[in-house]
Formats: C-alpha cells, structure tokens, sequence
C-alpha cells in the first residue's frame, strides 16, 4: 500500500461510522426489539435489505456478533410465502417523513411491498465462513432458502431463470440512465431528471395499486419488467452460495443441488441472453419482447462475480473495458455509467444517483470476481484507488470518479465495506 492515504485513519472512520450509525428500541410492529445499523442517520436512518447484507459483511471487521445480529433484525420482516421487504420502517413517529422523502409503496405499516437484490445469500455465507456459527446457520438458512424461492415464483414469469424487476428502484440503482427510456426520461433535460424520475414513479405506483394483492400479476401489466444483469449475477452467485450452506447445514444433498442447479441456469441464461459478442458486454433486457438496454452502465460488466463465468467473456470484459481508461478505468473507478455514454454525469449536476459516480458496494463485488479470475493485480490497484478515494473524501455515499470528490449521505454505512478490502489485501495487519 502507497503512504498516500493513511489506511490506519480510513479503517478507523469506518468503524466509527458502523458503530455510530446502529439504530435500537422496541417498535410498535409487535413489540419487536429491532437493532441494525442505518445507512445514514440524517438522511436514511430506516433499514434497507440490500444495504444490512453489506453492513453485515463489513461488521465481521469488528465484531461477528453484530454481524449476525444485523442480518436477525433483517429478517425479522421474512413472511411466511417467502417474501422480504426493501425497506424496514422500525419507528412509527418517523413514517410520515418518509413517505414524504422517499417515493415507496407499503405493503404493510412498517415495510415495503418491494425487493431488492438478493445480497442476502453471499452475506450469510460471508458471516458463516467467517464463525462457523452452526446454530446461526440454522436460523438463518430457512428465511433466505424461502425468500430464493419466492423470487423463482412470482419474479420469473417467463421461466427463463432470469428474474425481474417492476420498478426501477428494486435494483438499487434508481435512477440509473439505462432506465430512461422505460421511465420517459430520454428528453428530459439534466436538471429536471430527479423530478421527472420521482413523477414517473408515481405514475407506476398508479398502474399496480389495483393489483398489490396479487403480486404475480404485476410482471403481466409489462409497465416496468426488467431483467437486470447485476440483479441477476447476485442471484446466481447466491444461488451458488445457498448450495454451499446447504451442505454446510446438513442439509438433504438434493436441496443443495436444487440451489446449484438453478445458479447454473440463471449463468447460462445471462451467456446466452444478455451476452453481446460484439460488443463484449451484457445488456439487461425489457419488456415481454426483450429488448437489449444498450446504455453502458458497470451492469454490464457484473457477471465477473459469478465464479464460472465463460473465460472468454471475462477477458472481454475486463480487457476491453473495465481497463479501458475512456470507459471505466478512471482515477477512482468503477464509475456507475461509462464515461463514454451521454448520460454520464460523473459532478451529480442531475442531483440523481447512479448516473456516473463510484460507490463501494460494486467495487467490493467486482473486487471478489477479479480475484476468482486470476486478476489479483488488477483487483489490488482497484482497492487501493477505493481506499484512497475515502481517504480524501471520507465516508461519502458516492464519489467523483474523477477527483474522488464525495456526493451524497455523509457516514454512509455500507462504504465501510472498505473494511472488507483492507483485511482481504493485508493492509490492515
């Protein structure tokens, strides 16, 4: 590691940012005990899903038990069908801002009636691996079988293995420019996209309320159905993952095949679906029709993270453009939009995320798949770019990828997955 950033420092903001930002009491939702860390106290200090599976990864640099303890608290909202919420409101005063704030539906007082990517497999497997903890695996493991399961059924109408999204931000990436020509934001000037995103929520939430109570339905109405490559790495590399725990658990062999089977199929409906072979990349696809979403986004390049990639298309993708410096090897990569796409706004001049800044939890992903490839170089120069982003910025939500200038949340919680970066290159010794 370069004496440019003190890591010791970097290190130690996170912890302090993990620590600072957990959130307990007793909520009115059943009297339930609720203790997880926020993604930011001032501006998001409910629980998120996919943000608890990071925190949870990133608190086995501090403590195990708090890891454990986030995902429990998670998954106090698993429903009996399978089903778990984005979004967890644990305090009842504080819902009337939210709804203010955040453009949501509920499907219940206190939680959401959408997903988010399926984090939850790798973050069990993360907390396993690291305590051997086999009564926790016992407690944990059934929730997140049924919520994969759940997926498979009402998220997958086509039975193509790929599963689908019914509004934008069930990716995470809300307003990500890949999205716009669904969300009718393709004229919409910079400065008006965050108000013209938030309208055309609206104008989905419009089209499902007369079927909330028929989830499997919502896919049919075709307003928002999107089959998004990083949603779907994530799931077959939990998948992937569920087979391991399986075995771990005792599990009947032919249930750990089941999970193994199906991370197998998602791959290859990823090869051969959304794989571009001229263009050496992978684009989400829309619609009943499935039309290719060709905006260059680091979706594109996210199937690094499945193990069995095709070798092929990992030279592709890491060669030709996670490499290439007019693309997305910037100063502090990964950017979220390609620098070559219009639409990358790498200053936040739009005021909407995932539209050209650098985030952490992608960085932590591709980090991982670098690593499983061969490409052990080239995953250590990209955390030492991160850790030097946040040495300069510190605990921001998103940054310049150009100038490692912080946008966003201050202490945002799931940027201390640079916690998980630092033990894996041994800086931290």
């Amino acid at each position: 590691m370069t004496t440019e950033v003190d890591i010791g420092q970097v290190a130690a903001d996170a912890r302090r940012v993990l620590l600072g930002n957990r959130q307990q009491g007793i909520s009115e939702w059943g009297g339930r005990a609720y203790s997880f860390v926020c993604p930011s106290p001032r501006s998001y200090p409910f629980q998120w899903f996919w943000d608890s599976c990071f925190h949870a990864i990133a608190l086995l640099s501090i403590d195990a038990e708090l890891a454990k303890q986030e995902l429990r608290c998670l998954l106090q909202a698993a429903q009996p069908d399978g089903f778990i919420p984005h979004m967890l409101l644990w305090e009842k005063e504080a819902h009337a801002a939210a709804l203010l704030d955040y453009s949501i539906v509920l499907a219940d007082p206190f939680y959401t009636s959408t997903v988010q990517p399926p984090v939850l497999a790798r973050a069990v497997w993360r907390v396993y691996q690291a305590t051997k903890d086999h009564a926790f695996l016992l407690e944990v493991l059934p929730p997140t079988m049924r919520f994969f399961r759940w997926l498979k059924a009402y998220r997958d109408p086509d039975d193509d293995h790929l599963i689908a999204l019914i509004q934008p931000d069930e990716s995470g990436l809300d307003a990500s420019p890949k999205y716009d020509r669904l969300m009718s934001l393709d004229d919409v000037p910079t400065e008006g996209i965050a108000d013209a995103l938030i309208h055309n929520m609206q104008r989905l939430f419009g089209a499902y309320a007369p079927h909330r109570e028929d989830p499997a339905r919502l896919l049919g109405l075709d307003v928002f159905n999107w089959e998004d490559v990083m949603v779907n790495s994530i799931y077959a590399d939990g998948l992937q993952c569920l087979g391991g725990l399986c075995r771990e658990a005792g599990y009947p062999p032919a249930e750990a095949a089941e999970f193994e089977r199906r991370a197998r199929r998602v791959l290859a409906s990823l090869e051969e679906k959304c794989w571009d072979e001229r263009a050496g990349v992978f684009w989400d696809l829309y619609g009943y029709e499935e039309s290719r979403a060709h905006t260059l986004t680091f979706t594109s390049l996210f199937p690094l993270v499945i193990d069995s990639l095709d070798r092929h298309m990992v030279w592709r993708l890491v060669e030709e453009h996670l490499l290439n410096e007019h693309e997305f090897w910037l100063p502090y990569p990964i950017p979220s939009v390609a620098a070559t796409e219009p639409s990358f706004d790498p200053d936040y001049r739009s005021r909407a995320m995932w539209r050209g800044p650098t985030w952490l939890n992608p960085n932590y992903y591709v980090y991982w798949g670098l690593r499983a490839h061969g490409y052990r170089d080239v995953a250590t120069e990209l955390a030492k770019r991160t850790v030097q982003m946040i040495g300069k910025s510190g605990m921001r939500e998103f940054f310049n990828p150009y100038t490692g200038e912080g946008y966003g949340a201050t202490d945002f919680g799931w940027t201390a997955l640079v916690l998980d970066l630092i033990h894996a290159e041994g800086w931290g010794r």
